[in-house]
């Protein structure tokens, strides 16, 4: 509380006091607790005992975060691996953002979700659906095709997905069928476009050898290396 009060902010915003009822015995009783906001949750991951490992599983995530934003600012001097892990994250977020407006548009059950994020798929790679992409890449049973893509597919993907999550909502679709005919026609208008710049397919892209979870690895090994070399501050 006290560090958000010095930067600038009510604490009492961010720390919204709440009153709780607690079992005590035969009795209940109120106590205090707090509403946090995701600011505050911040503050208390970045202040919080690493000795307990959901603190230092934070302070390693935000110090990921950090990292990948001071990359993201420099993309086009980036090396092919870092360019993936950066074009990755955000696929990650958009996923998230894209599921919840799905959602909101009436994609309720996971049999519904399954139909809908192939719909997306099967417009950008020409038929193709998950489980063909997944087989053409040759991938083990368990590894995500994300996490094997090369940036240039990652990006083309990446624009797919922001675009279905816009139109559902400024189309307000309100049931799943549709939904899913969105998202399957902005599938294959990007790839629709990527053909008339005379870009390669996407399932003729190459598929890298190194997953995303071995770079992040690599990443992380890295910034330990310098935490014990003195050049950054990070618990282990």
């Amino acid at each position: 509380m006290i560090a958000c009060e010095n930067s600038g902010h009510n604490s009492k915003d961010d720390f919204a006091e709440v009153s709780k009822i607690v079992e005590a015995g035969a009795t209940s009783k109120p106590i205090i607790d707090y509403e946090l906001s995701r600011y505050a949750c911040y503050l208390i991951v970045q202040n919080g005992d690493p000795r307990k490992e959901v603190i230092a599983l934070g302070q390693t995530y935000f110090a990921i975060q950090t990292y990948r934003q001071e990359i993201a600012d420099h993309f086009n001097e980036l090396d092919e691996d870092r360019r993936r892990l950066v074009v990755r994250g955000d696929i990650k977020q958009w996923n998230q953002m894209l599921a919840e407006t799905a959602h909101k548009a009436g994609v309720i059950t996971n049999e519904e979700f399954a139909v809908f994020q192939n719909a997306g798929y099967m417009g950008f790679y020409g038929g193709l659906d998950v489980e063909d992409i997944h087989e053409r890449k040759e991938l083990a049973i368990g590894q995500k095709i994300l996490d094997f893509m090369g940036s240039t597919e990652l990006i083309a993907n990446l624009f797919r997905i922001s675009q279905t999550e816009e139109k559902l909502r400024k189309d307000r679709v309100d049931d799943a069928e549709t939904a899913t005919h969105v998202h399957y026609s902005v599938g294959k208008e990007v790839r629709g476009a990527i053909e008339k710049i005379g870009g390669t397919m996407p399932e003729d892209l190459p598929t890298p050898k190194k997953s995303i979870q071995q770079i992040e690895k690599e990443q992380i090994a890295r910034i330990k290396e310098k935490a014990k070399n003195g050049q950054i501050m990070l618990d282990e």
